[in-house]
């Protein structure tokens, strides 16, 4: 179950994109897990994903063919990762691109490739290639709900953000949604996220834009600290709503833009971690005091993936010394631990180092019994400061991810 308000908004229909999406039993029968989107000509595409090792298949298919030209299609299968596959992994992946390329008769560089499921196994390649005709033939502007169910592995509901905007007296739309809730920790972005606007902005922005966006986003939410071997994350500005063409950063529309991204990307990110596998709370790790950014990232990462903190807030146990032994082992040099200051929410348990005179064991079990909560460090030597999301480790985690094969 969900922590918090993770009801679909209302999904505004983004000029210049169309949606389709099948049933093509990749892996479980009876439920949409093919999807693909369709740009207008001229839109303009940015990406960023994984950095790790073992990246997927369609990782390195989809860095190519954006590298080479921005895409007309994406095409998305769920249930299966195509990831750690070899050479043939490699050749379904641009098989698949093959066959919509020529269905919906664009360059076999004009597709980009998705994966996400399990890992190791071969794409059911007779089913992926069946399911493209019936999800092109349902190609629709107002299809976002089910991209979103549609690109779902073990998440339990779906995840979405829209926003409606005006620039110069043009309205313009803002639509995206993201899947993940297991192996979620970034090196880019961890999971599938894919967003849309009918702005038009110049394709070196759009990447910029992008770039900024994930950081404080995508880059800042973790659940067990696992990279995936498929994260990828994608921006595309279709410019089919009209207006000149957003080209320079000191535009201030860049700006404005870029508010709203931010604002959509945070969402879709936070979405991520409230549906955690086996989440029942959400946490808010906020680092103040800190010498530089990296490092307030370094404390609040060393926090939000200790297993003993998470384990202790899923039981309520207000066991505020595994986080002071999180903040101790993080590798900051010199930290002087007798500035060190830590709160939950507003009960302040660890002051220059040491337990707080007025903390007591009720106030602190008052506010890890809550949905949701902050940790807030404060490290005395500086005025960086940072935050990542995060959410507790529960029993249902180990069942979800013990049974994941099955």
């Amino acid at each position: 179950m969900a922590v918090g308000d993770v009801t679909m908004p209302q999904m505004h229909v983004v000029q210049g994109v169309k949606i389709g999406s099948a049933e093509a039993y990749v892996r479980y029968p009876n439920r949409r897990d093919l999807v693909v989107f369709e740009f207008a000509q001229g839109t303009n595409v940015a990406g960023v994903f994984t950095q790790n090792a073992f990246c997927a298949a369609p990782v390195r298919v989809s860095k190519t063919h954006l590298a080479q030209a921005n895409p007309r299609f994406l095409v998305i299968n769920t249930g299966n990762a195509n990831a750690g596959t070899g050479k043939l992994g490699l050749e379904n992946a641009q098989q698949t691109c093959v066959k919509l390329a020529e269905l919906a008769g664009v360059q076999e560089f004009e597709v980009l490739p998705f994966s996400t499921g399990v890992i190791g196994e071969q794409l059911p390649m007779e089913r992926v290639l069946s399911g493209i005709q019936p999800a092109l033939d349902s190609l629709n502007e107002n299809a976002w709900v089910d991209a979103a169910t549609g690109i779902m592995t073990t998440d339990t509901t779906p995840k979405g953000a829209s926003e409606q905007f005006e620039l110069d007296g043009v309205t313009y739309t803002m639509t995206g949604i993201s899947k993940g809730a297991g192996m979620i920790r970034p090196n880019m972005a961890t999971m599938l996220s894919f967003v849309t606007t009918d702005a038009p902005i110049s394709r070196e922005l759009v990447q910029l834009m992008l770039k900024t966006s994930v950081e404080q986003s995508f880059n800042r939410i973790t659940i067990d600290g696992d990279t995936s071997t498929n994260d990828s994350c994608i921006f595309a500005a279709t410019g089919a709503a009209g207006g000149d063409e957003i080209s320079e950063v000191g535009d201030a529309r860049y700006s404005a833009v870029l508010e709203i991204l931010s604002r959509v990307m945070k969402r879709l990110a936070q979405l991520i971690v409230r549906d955690g596998e086996g989440a029942t709370k959400f946490i808010t790790v906020a680092v103040e005091g800190g010498a530089n950014t990296q490092e307030c990232c370094d404390i609040a990462y060393s926090i939000a993936h200790s297993p003993l903190v998470k384990t202790a807030i899923f039981a309520s146990d207000p066991n505020w010394g595994r986080i002071l032994c999180a903040i101790g082992y993080a590798g900051l040099d010199n930290l002087d631990v007798e500035k060190v200051q830590v709160w939950l929410d507003d009960v302040q348990i660890c002051k220059n180092g040491g337990a707080a005179e007025d903390y007591t064991e009720e106030a602190g079990a008052r506010v890890m019994s809550q949905a949701e909560m902050t940790i807030r460090v404060d490290l005395g030597r500086g005025q960086a400061k940072d935050t990542v999301y995060t959410c507790d480790l529960s029993y249902d985690y180990v069942k979800i991810n013990a049974d994941y094969r099955s």
